[in-house]
């Protein structure tokens, strides 16, 4: 976000500020050991814009500045930890969910409590009698845009907890008209305001300063102001920084602690009465407030930041503010000022030359990587949390909403995505015991059908043109049916990874999170050397004793996609895996791939040396023989070009990638000479020649082409003295 900031001299006293770039003109007064706020105009809500904020002039203003001996760039590690504990330390008796203390609060308060149910009942129910009466009349398109209108105001007055609904619909344009959209995304940083007076008080009180210690300039106004706090612009006044301070709403842990109370009652009412929910809904109500009840502690939320910066923000494309400790507490948080459009914004990023698609695919990149490489991810990536950048970076300046993806959990849904794509619903029905969303004493069979029936006709397109919501849908209708328990970290994934397909259906309708994703599983299934996946890649290679060039083509042309992607790992842990004790039955479905390969590349080109002779010279060498140098059908023929072609398309795959290097085979040649390895070679080699021999008996003979097994039963006497018998079939 940008806002022009201009100092003034100083006058009486009094370190004034003016904002030019509102309507009409701002002044703010800040008074030594008091705090006076004169405000021209309403305070207004700031919408973020790309243009970089002109420098602004340090004021000097009393001499109880903070004392801090250097600037925080240079600030050794050690500072900074002694900085954190002091945050801690002032966020010492920060809130904690904690369900049981609620009851026993809430439940000694009947009056109150009814109170707030009768709210909620009148606001929403009010609010679905007058739909009722639209639709009644017909009348729900002309009035759209008013409706909409009233359930943001709805949701605002409501609170905190029903404004978090409202940030989640505002993403959603495949269950929201447009006009419903456009007035929800209000809800992520447009909401009413409290007083500035209350904000600025709450800093002192929180740090133990006064302003003036603290800051030389600070809005008089927010600049955002979200469903748990409001946000300032400020300049730290020991070292020029320009910070975003977030000053939480006075009185929010109680109306948070109410709302969370009653909608626990009605989780328990759903699991005594609802049996179509098989998962634990009071489980699910309990993890999301958890989360909740985190954001009001917004120490946690700057180490939530700190471990989301060191974890993600080393790709060039991702930025992530720095937190500033000595001024931060647990409710109120000071971190770097970020200047940026919000991401649903399209004309405004498109026109510093930006595409919004280019962000929604660093975001979905960055989210598979916090999904399943690490585990931590950011829960809640609503468009007020995300922001492009001038530069053309995606920037995250939200982190009060994080879960975390079970080591397990994190193979098994790549491991998923490949038994989907094999159609292998067997194995997909097995994957939700690594998932945690059965009980290992729950018999599966019975599942199997259920996935077939619906992935067999969703899957008539290719995966990559399947919507992500398709699928939830979809899998949500087998859930029902059967007793899966959803664990709370998968609703997190799925809320994160629908709120990003949302934000690219704004600027294409025909999105898919999955063709986006496609490409960093691709990379995974070739690289990583966790045995889930490597195991996964043999299934997706090798399908009934036969190799699939096909898959691996796609995945490297994929996996190439990917930025990361390396030739060198690729392969390697199957490479590993098939020189091991542990792979013999891979060896024998190599040995007898190698040899078909071989046999393709040696016959494919003398059929490519053979046709580039001319055609007068070919008569004079074959007398005159039509069929050229070999003897075979044209559909074995067409076979044997097709695997070649489709070998060195490969070849060149690897090739083209980044950092290729021919040394990637030194590992291998190194492996070769181990007696294991020494024994496969020897097999390959006996297969090829025995092959290679049967093609010439084939040609001396003119004989039509011998099957693998009566090659092998004709030729076992000219190789009985090897001992090697390679069977190819």
């Amino acid at each position: 976000m940008a806002m022009d900031l201009l100092a003034l001299p100083s006058t009486a006293g009094h370190h004034v500020l003016s904002f030019p770039s509102f309507a009409g003109k701002i002044t703010f007064h800040c008074k030594t050991r008091n705090l006076s706020v004169a405000l021209q105009v309403q305070a207004a809500i700031v919408q973020a814009t790309p243009r970089s904020p002109p420098p602004i002039r340090k004021i000097t203003a009393g001499n109880d500045a903070v004392p801090i001996s250097s600037l925080r760039s240079s600030r050794d590690r050690a500072g900074d930890m002694q900085a954190e504990a002091g945050a801690m330390a002032r966020a010492a008796n920060a809130s904690v969910y904690n369900p049981e203390l609620l009851a026993i609060e809430y439940g000694s308060r009947p009056i109150k409590v009814l109170q707030r149910t009768l709210e909620i009942f009148i606001g929403l129910g009010t609010f679905a009698f007058k739909l009722w009466v639209d639709q009644f009349n017909s009348q729900l398109d002309r009035n759209r845009r008013m409706r909409a209108i009233q359930l943001r105001k709805v949701f605002t007055k409501l609170g905190p907890t029903f404004v978090k609904i409202g940030q989640g619909l505002s993403t959603r344009p495949d269950l929201c008209p447009p006009e419903y959209l456009e007035e929800l995304s209000e809800l992520q940083d447009a909401l009413p305001t409290f007083p500035d007076a209350e904000a600025f008080s709450c800093i002192e009180r929180e740090l133990g300063l006064s302003l003036e210690s603290i800051f030389s300039l600070i809005s008089p106004s927010p600049v955002a102001a979200a469903s748990l706090g409001q946000v300032y612009k400020a300049q730290l006044k020991y070292s020029g920084h320009i910070v975003a301070v977030k000053v939480q709403r006075p009185g929010i842990e109680d109306a948070i602690g109410l709302d969370f109370y009653l909608i626990r009652g009605l989780g328990f009412l759903i699991n005594k009465y609802v049996t179509i929910i098989s998962s634990d809904v009071v489980a699910l109500i309990d993890e999301f407030a958890s989360r909740v009840y985190q954001e009001l502690n917004y120490v946690q939320e700057g180490q939530n930041a700190r471990r989301f910066r060191k974890l993600y923000a080393d790709k060039e494309d991702v930025l992530v503010p720095d937190i500033f400790w000595d001024y931060t507490s647990g409710k109120v948080l000071t971190m770097e000022w970020v200047d940026g459009v919000k991401l649903n914004e399209q004309d405004a990023i498109e026109r510093q030359g930006l595409k919004v698609l280019d962000l929604v695919n660093t975001g979905i990149q960055c989210s598979l990587r916090q999904l399943l490489e690490y585990g931590y991810f950011h829960a809640d990536p609503h468009p007020g949390n995300l922001l492009a950048t001038p530069e053309g970076k995606l920037a995250f300046i939200d982190f009060g909403m994080m879960s975390e993806t079970p080591e397990e959990a994190r193979s098994a849904i790549i491991g998923h995505v490949v038994h989907m794509v094999n159609r292998d619903y067997e194995a997909m029905a097995r994957d939700y015991y690594a998932l945690d969303f059965l009980s290992t004493d729950v018999d599966v069979s019975p599942i199997v059908p259920a996935l077939q029936n619906f992935f067999d006709d969703a899957l008539t397109l290719t995966v990559s043109e399947l919507n992500f919501k398709t699928i939830v849908d979809g899998l949500g209708a087998v859930f029902y049916q059967y007793p899966f328990n959803v664990p709370a970290y998968y609703a997190l994934i799925l809320r994160s990874l629908t709120v990003l397909e949302g934000l690219a259906l704004y600027a294409d309708p025909n999105f898919k999170v999955l063709a986006a994703s496609y490409p960093y599983f691709a990379k995974r299934l070739l690289t990583d050397p966790n045995p889930y996946l490597r195991d996964a890649l043999i299934e997706l290679l090798f399908k009934d004793g036969k190799f699939r060039w096909n898959r691996l083509e796609n995945l490297l042309v994929q996996g190439k996609k990917d930025r990361d992607f390396s030739a060198k790992d690729a392969l390697q842990p199957v490479l590993k895996l098939l020189l091991s004790p542990d792979g013999e039955q891979l060896r024998a479905l190599v040995i007898k791939e190698a040899v078909r390969v071989t046999e393709a590349v040696v016959l494919g080109s003398l059929i490519d040396t053979y046709n580039s002779v001319p055609s007068p010279m070919r008569a004079l060498i074959f007398n005159g023989d039509a069929t050229g140098p070999l003897v075979i059908s044209d559909n074995e023929k067409n076979t044997i070009m097709d695997l070649r072609a489709q070998v060195l398309r490969i070849w060149g795959l690897l090739q083209s990638s980044k950092n290729f290097d021919p040394t990637i085979l030194q590992p291998i040649l190194q492996l070769l000479q181990e007696p294991e390895a020494r024994n496969l070679g020897g097999r390959v080699i006996g297969g090829i020649t025995q092959r290679l021999a049967a093609r010439l008996l084939q040609q001396v003979l003119q004989a039509p082409t011998p099957s693998p097994a009566s090659t092998s039963a004709a030729l076992r006497t000219t190789f009985e003295k090897t001992k090697r018998v390679v069977y190819l079939d």
